[in-house]
C-alpha cells in the first residue's frame, strides 16, 4: 500500500485505517486501498506506538494560487470520499487531493480574492463567554440534486442548547456574506463538490439547506482562540465541511473526532490551504483544540470555510 508522504502526517498506527481520504501526504488506508489501480505513489509506514495522530504545525502564513478547473465532469473520485465518509464518519482530504478534486466541479481562478475577504469579516458579538476571539460573517444557500444553486435571502443561524450548550438557544444574526463571496467561482464550486460527495450518501434528498460560515479565529498574548468554544459537538444537520483558507502565525488548532460515546476516533490538523475534513455530523463528534500564537507580538489567525448541509424538508 502506498501514498505520497508530504503531509504533515509522518506516522500512522495501524488502528487508524481508512480514517483519513485522498492523497498528496494522506495518511489513509482508503485510498491506498485504491492504490493498486491508480499507481499512487511512495509509502505507508506503520507505527504501533504513535495512534495516528498529527504533529502540530508551525508555519507562517502560506499562500495558494488558485487554479482554472475544466468543464465539470462526473468524478469517480468524489463517490470514493462518499464510501470512506459512510465508512468512517469522517474524512480528512489533504490539500492536493481537495484542490484537485474540488477543480473538477468548477473553476477556483478567484480563490486567492476569495482567501483575501477573511480579513473582512466582523465581531461574532454572541459569545457567551465573553470572547472577542472570533469574527465571521454567515449566508444561507440552496443547493439542488440537480446542481441548482441559489443564495437565499439573509436570515439567523440557529442551533439549540443540546448541540451548542455555549451559545444555542438564540437566534443568532451574523453580517451577510458579501455580494462578491456569494457569486465568487471558488465557493460555488465548493456547493458543488459537497453537493456531489454527500447526495451520493442520501440520494433521495431532492435539495440541501446549506448555511456557509466564514471564521477568523484571532489568538493573541494572553487569550487563546477557541475554534470550538462548546468544545466537543455535533452541529445538528447532515453533512459538514470544514476547509482551511489560511493560518498565520499561529499553532495547534487539532481536529479531533468522537464517535458518540465520546471516545476518541482520531485526530489531524489542517495545516495547509484547502486541507479538508467532512464529517457526517449523526454519527460524531467532532472539536478543535485551541490556537495560540508563535509570537505573540504579531497577528496570529486561523480562517477557515464551514459548509453544513441539511437536507431540506419544506
Amino acid at each position: 500500500m502506498r501514498y505520497i508522504s508530504s503531509s504533515p502526517i509522518k506516522r500512522l498506527g495501524p488502528h487508524a485505517k481508512g480514517r483519513a481520504w485522498g492523497w498528496g501526504g494522506a495518511a489513509v488506508a482508503a485510498a491506498a486501498v485504491h492504490q493498486e489501480n491508480t499507481g499512487f505513489a511512495d509509502r505507508v509506514e506503520h507505527f504501533p506506538r504513535n495512534r495516528g495522530r498529527l504533529r502540530s504545525f508551525r508555519g507562517e502564513c502560506p499562500r495558494f494560487y488558485g487554479s482554472t478547473a475544466l468543464k465539470p465532469v462526473p468524478e469517480p473520485a468524489a463517490n470514493e470520499l462518499s464510501v470512506t465518509l459512510n465508512r468512517e464518519g469522517y474524512a480528512f482530504v489533504p490539500a492536493v487531493r481537495m484542490r484537485e478534486l474540488a477543480g473538477r466541479f468548477g473553476r477556483l481562478s478567484d480563490w486567492e480574492q476569495f482567501a483575501a475577504s477573511w480579513s473582512d469579516l466582523h465581531l461574532d458579538t454572541h459569545m457567551a463567554d465573553g470572547g472577542r476571539y472570533r469574527k465571521r460573517r454567515h449566508a444561507v444557500f440552496s443547493v439542488g440534486a440537480d446542481g441548482a444553486i441559489a443564495r437565499e435571502p439573509h436570515q439567523p443561524h440557529y442551533q439549540g442548547v443540546d448541540y451548542n450548550p455555549l451559545n444555542g438557544g438564540v437566534q443568532r444574526w451574523f453580517e451577510p456574506l458579501t455580494e462578491a463571496v456569494g457569486a465568487s467561482a471558488s465557493l460555488h464550486t465548493l456547493l458543488a463538490l459537497c453537493g456531489s460527495v454527500f447526495g451520493t450518501l442520501a440520494p433521495a434528498v431532492a435539495a440541501w439547506r446549506v448555511e456557509v460560515h466564514q471564521f477568523r479565529i484571532e489568538a493573541r498574548h494572553g487569550e487563546l482562540g477557541q475554534p470550538t468554544p462548546e468544545g466537543p459537538h455535533r452541529d445538528g444537520v447532515d453533512y459538514v465541511l470544514v476547509l482551511l483558507v489560511t493560518r498565520c502565525n499561529i499553532e495547534q488548532g487539532t481536529t479531533v473526532v468522537y464517535d458518540l460515546e465520546r471516545r476518541e476516533l482520531g485526530s489531524f490538523t489542517l495545516t495547509q490551504p484547502f486541507d479538508a475534513a467532512f464529517v457526517e455530523d449523526a454519527r460524531v463528534y467532532h472539536g478543535v483544540t485551541a490556537v495560540t500564537p508563535l509570537d505573540p507580538a504579531q497577528a496570529a489567525h486561523r480562517d477557515v470555510l464551514v459548509l453544513t448541509f441539511r437536507a431540506r424538508r419544506d
